[in-house]
């Protein structure tokens, strides 16, 4: 009986250690799973062209000049996610083919075992598919329609399968690509009916979840700023059944004609609405920037990025950049973000964590001269940072009250008359106006009233104003009272370059030997003299600080001619 009661005891002791052991897993498990599933912006990169272009022996190097893994270099921008298109059966194009499921799946795994998340866009096509062609592959150019589903269901499948036997689960699976005309055309046309393109789609969705069912289904269409568009075909395809889990954009200002900066509002406006009409999670699965305005499209992609995030509930999932590994002479394409020397493009550093866009601006850096005559030129110093090529200066020279209010326009500049040098941040710039020979001296001013300059930095077309810089006040004088004597410009003389850095030339008219030439301020007062020269036609300007200067060159015999030159 003791060896009964023993026994008995042993088992519930065990039975309860059981019991506490299975619960404790289940609650591990748990855990688990709810921190894998706390929820990770997706950044990211689709990299198709990756495996041709090593395949080709292109190198990729980090900023330092050292040989890296593309896909490393992606993922110390702060990317996390990899995106991969898989044709059915591609050509060996360098550009335009390759992508085979092979393939595909080898890129996948090495993204995986870099920690990286995947996607996998079915074009169901044996290249490009996009809103101008949908090519069905040439292996079902014959098919039925009824056939043409089980092609979608049986390729969807086949790849995944290959995929997940790799070791590889998809986070996400795009079924179709650019799609609002629809996909596998004629038959998967939209244009009189979105009826077969459902089906097709859901042929699509029904494979995928027959892998798994957490993998989330991304149906895409572009112009992601296009609400009008993205309501028309979203209510069709709802109205049609169709299942889907994410609603996919692309965008690129380049294509559409304009700056981000005309569209952006209106894509964080259809992101929300997106996710708020259908109850769906929304992503830009493709996005892109031309590769020569490198703050452009830095600026861009952070303005991008804060769109998806700003969705509320964190529907917004992601960001994805298409190509940027493309550099241009490997392949032509114009919205890559590599540079020339086979290193990243600053413009990724967008993806980092805490990536901060650069504030397009100007500001006014004084004068080259204060006080200026009547009759002649103000030029003011400036510096401004800008990200398009077409943006301008407004200029400006005003009459004001002593309580600064506007009097009277002076003279400003027309149109764009003072386009940008060029691109970048802080750029040292100067902006030059006429004076009016008429315009009232400072001195005889009266109640406080005085001069200055504004400059404002604007969009083309006075689309938007970027930024805008007041000088001090600006001090007019009578003509003639500076002290620099009359001289006529009109001469023979040739300098060059002109504006100029460093060495400035002098073309020497014929029959004439140089004996001295001195250079002075705009204020008249000498900066540099050199006397009894052996006709010299070199100077060296170097030291000169910015601004304009007269050039008084000596010939003897008391001939003087004198030119204005401009230093940088």
């Amino acid at each position: 009986m003791k060896r009964l009661k023993n026994a008995l005891l042993l088992s519930i002791t065990i039975l309860l250690a059981l019991i506490f052991s299975s619960k404790t897993e289940a609650q591990t498990s748990l855990q688990k799973q709810s921190a894998s599933s706390a929820f990770v912006f997706s950044k990211g990169a689709d990299v198709g062209w990756l495996s041709q272009m090593e395949a080709t022996g292109y190198v990729f190097y980090d900023t330092d000049g050292t040989p890296k893994d593309c896909l490393q270099l992606l993922k110390d921008r702060g990317m996390n996610t990899i995106r991969l298109r898989v044709w059915v059966n591609p050509s060996n194009d360098k550009t335009n083919g390759h992508c085979s499921k092979a393939e595909t799946v080898a890129m996948a795994v090495r993204a995986q075992n870099l920690g990286m998340r995947v996607m996998i866009d079915f074009h169901y096509s044996d290249s490009w598919a996009d809103p101008a062609k949908q090519t069905k592959p040439a292996a079902w150019a014959t098919h039925t329609f009824a056939q043409l589903l089980d092609d979608v269901y049986n390729h969807t499948f086949d790849v995944l399968t290959d995929l997940k036997t790799a070791g590889v689960t998809p986070e996400w699976v795009q079924i179709g690509n650019e799609i609002p005309g629809g996909m596998l055309w004629p038959e998967g046309s939209n244009s009189t009916s979105f009826s077969q393109l459902s089906q097709l789609l859901n042929k699509g969705y029904d494979a995928t979840k027959a892998i798994n069912p957490a993998i989330k289904v991304v149906v895409h269409i572009d112009k992601g700023n296009d609400n009008a568009r993205f309501r028309w075909f979203f209510d069709n395809i709802t109205a049609n059944s169709v299942k889907y889990d994410v609603i996919g954009m692309s965008y690129y200002p380049y294509w559409l004609g304009s700056d981000y900066s005309a569209t952006i509002a209106a894509l964080g406006t259809n992101l929300k609405d997106m996710a708020s009409r259908y109850g769906k999670e929304v992503m830009v699965v493709e996005v892109g920037g031309d590769y020569t305005l490198v703050q452009n499209t830095k600026d861009m992609l952070i303005a991008v990025i804060s769109a998806v995030k700003s969705v509320p509930n964190e529907k917004g999932l992601g960001v994805i950049y298409w190509e940027p590994e493309g550099e241009k002479t490997w392949s032509g394409y114009q919205l890559n973000a590599w540079q020339s020397n086979g290193r990243p493009s600053p413009a990724l550093d967008a993806f980092k964590d805490g990536a901060v866009s650069e504030a397009e601006q100007v500001t006014i850096n004084g004068f080259v001269a204060n006080p200026v005559e009547q009759g002649k030129t103000v030029t003011t110093n400036l510096t401004y940072t800008a990200n398009t090529a077409t943006d301008y200066f407004y200029v400006g020279l005003f009459k004001r009250n002593s309580s600064g209010a506007w009097m009277q326009t002076i003279a400003e500049s027309t149109g764009n008359q003072f386009l940008i040098p060029s691109t970048g941040v802080n750029v040292p710039s100067q902006v030059t106006l006429s004076i009016p020979l008429a315009t009232t001296p400072s001195t005889s001013l009266a109640n406080g009233e005085y001069y200055d300059v504004l400059v404002e930095l604007w969009t083309a077309g006075w689309g938007l104003k970027l930024g805008s810089s007041l000088s001090p006040k600006l001090t007019i004088a009578a003509s003639g009272s500076l002290g620099v004597e009359a001289k006529k410009y009109d001469t023979e003389l040739v300098v060059y370059p002109n504006p100029v850095s460093d060495t400035l030339n002098i073309k020497i008219p014929n029959g004439k030997i140089i004996k001295s030439f001195k250079i002075a301020n705009i204020l008249g007062e000498t900066i540099y003299v050199k006397e009894n020269i052996s006709n010299q036609n070199v100077i060296d300007v170097s030291n000169l600080s910015s601004g304009v200067y007269i050039l008084s060159v000596n010939f003897g015999n008391n001939t003087n001619e004198h030119i204005k030159f401009q230093k940088k």
